[in-house]
Formats: C-alpha cells, sequence, structure tokens
C-alpha cells in the first residue's frame, strides 16, 4: 500500500463526504478509494469511519487522524513547491571545494559576481588541494586541476591551465638562464608536493634528477610559498601560471625554457550526476564556463600589447 495515496484518499473521502465524490475527485474509481481507506484502517489498527448506507462518520479516531494526516500532506505539498522552486530557480546552500591558491587569487571576484546573478543561492567554499570525495563530504562541485582519471564523477572542463618555469631576473643573473633541460641539474628548485610526473614532463624528469647539483631543494604543499621564495631570488619554480602570472608580468619572474612547457593541465568543475541537477548546481556550472576566458586572464603576461 502507498501510505500517502491511502492517506489522501481518506482526506478526500471526509473532506467530499462521500467515497464516489472523492473517487471523481482524485480521479479513481470508488473501489480503488474504499480499498485505500480500507487498507489504511488494516495499517493503523483501528476504524477511522463508520460506514451506513446514507452517511460516513468519522469515529474518534478518525477524527484527531484526519487532522494530523491533513497536516502532513499539507506540508509534503508545500515541501514539493519548494523543491519545485528550487528546481525553477537557483537557490539553497551551494558547497564547492577549490585549490587554496587558485581560489585565493580567482575565485573570491567570480563567487561574488555569481551570486549577484543569483542572489538566493548561499555559497560554502572550502579550500584544499586534496583531492576530497565528493559524496562522502557532501560536496555539490569540486573544482580540480590536473589530467583528471576516470571515473564515475562528471568533469566539466572549465579552462586551460599552463605550467610555466620561472625565476627571478637576480637569480638569473647570479646563476645563469637554462637553455636545455639538463641544464636544471645546475640549478636549485623550488618543488610543489604535488606535482604530478607525467604533467611536467622533461622537465620535471631533470628536476627530479638525482644527479643533480645542487643541494638543499625547498619542497612545500602551497605553490605561492614557492612562487614567493622564487621572487626572493631562491631558485627556479614550475608553477601554474595562474599563480605566476602577475608577478611575471610585473617583471619580478621571468619564463625560461618555453620551448620546453609543459602540456596544459585544466581546470575542471567535477560533480556527481548528470541528470536532475539541482538548479544551483547547474547555474554555477553555466555561470563559471567561459568565466576566466581562454586563454584565460591570467596568462595576459604571453599576449601581445
Amino acid at each position: 500500500m502507498d501510505r500517502i495515496d491511502a492517506m489522501r484518499a481518506f482526506v478526500a473521502v471526509v473532506n467530499e463526504g462521500s467515497f464516489s465524490r472523492a473517487a471523481e475527485r482524485l480521479d479513481l474509481s470508488p473501489q480503488l478509494v474504499s480499498k485505500y481507506v480500507s487498507r489504511l484502517e488494516q495499517h493503523l489498527g483501528v476504524r477511522l469511519l463508520n460506514r451506513t448506507t446514507r452517511r460516513l462518520h468519522l469515529t474518534e479516531a478518525g477524527m484527531r487522524y484526519h487532522q494530523r494526516v491533513q497536516q502532513v500532506l499539507n506540508d509534503i505539498e508545500e515541501m514539493e513547491d519548494q523543491l519545485g522552486d528550487m528546481q525553477a530557480q537557483a537557490r539553497g546552500l551551494l558547497r564547492i571545494s577549490a585549490p587554496v591558491s587558485f581560489a585565493i587569487r580567482h575565485m573570491g571576484p567570480a563567487l561574488q559576481a555569481f551570486q549577484v546573478a543569483h542572489p538566493a543561492v548561499a555559497i560554502d567554499l572550502q579550500l584544499n588541494d586534496r583531492k576530497v570525495d565528493i559524496l562522502e563530504e557532501g560536496f555539490d562541485i569540486a573544482l580540480r586541476i590536473g589530467h583528471l582519471q576516470s571515473s564515475s564523477l562528471i568533469a566539466k572542463r572549465i579552462t586551460p591551465v599552463r605550467l610555466v618555469m620561472c625565476a627571478s631576473p637576480e637569480y638569473l643573473a647570479k646563476h645563469g638562464t637554462p637553455r636545455q633541460p639538463e641544464d636544471l641539474r645546475e640549478h636549485r628548485y623550488l618543488r610543489y608536493t604535488y606535482m604530478e610526473q607525467d604533467a611536467g614532463g622533461a622537465l620535471y624528469r631533470w628536476l627530479r634528477w638525482e644527479g643533480r647539483n645542487p643541494p638543499g631543494e625547498l619542497i612545500s604543499n602551497n605553490g605561492d610559498v614557492l612562487v614567493e621564495a622564487a621572487v626572493a631570488g631562491g631558485g627556479i619554480v614550475l608553477q601554474p601560471s595562474f599563480i605566476v602570472g602577475d608577478a611575471i608580468q610585473a617583471g619580478r619572474l621571468e619564463v625560461v625554457l618555453t620551448e620546453f612547457e609543459p602540456a596544459p593541465m585544466a581546470l575542471y568543475a567535477v560533480y556527481a550526476h548528470r541528470q536532475l541537477l539541482a538548479s544551483k548546481v547547474r547555474s554555477f556550472l553555466d555561470f563559471i564556463n567561459g568565466y576566466f576566458g581562454d586563454p584565460p586572464y591570467w596568462d595576459a603576461f604571453d599576449q601581445p600589447g
């Protein structure tokens, strides 16, 4: 028995005063309406209606049940209306996971612009460079950078992400400018903990080569720290252009080995379901797609003019 349908049948019978009129209202047969009410009484273990050939009378239990079940059905209808509104208009809490450095540098204006367009959406942005489990941890969307592995999740490509090798003019003046990847064995490398080996290509192989001479590498799980160390003359760094772009444009860093630049990665929006997306998720995906540009605005240092 569908208990909700049985509740609706019982309320309709009481409100209409007969099984036949309740059946017309619900577009059901009188026999099915009677069956619903009988099964509801069996489930509850009490008689709700006393039936005569002329009238229906609520029992005391029926009166109490009618009052409560009417409120339950009203609550269900209101909830369904609210969910329908959420699907039609973006609203509710949107939980997003994003990489630390990218979010600090680029997500603030984007989220502000999104909320101006969708004022009924609240945002909970959590920053973490580890790979979060969006289902287990309750995120609607995770922004990820890299070469994504196949999974059951849906990944929408947002914008390309370049990896750029650079160092400060002072460091290069003191230690020389590398011309070939093998020249890196003579340079101090500022290494990012989560760098994918395949992302760096030939550069990464020389940076990790055990025969490199300079000791005392600086290793960090935060790209901003490494970039600031590079600006201070600490060594050569391989980082996304969305972190180093401003320093390059300001002349505080210089790009080296451009002809050996690794293949671009990408920024992806990862989410769990393709169908029946909540409007808040669908609206954010539509908004963020193309927001940063292709090429993105942080690559302006490499564009003419």
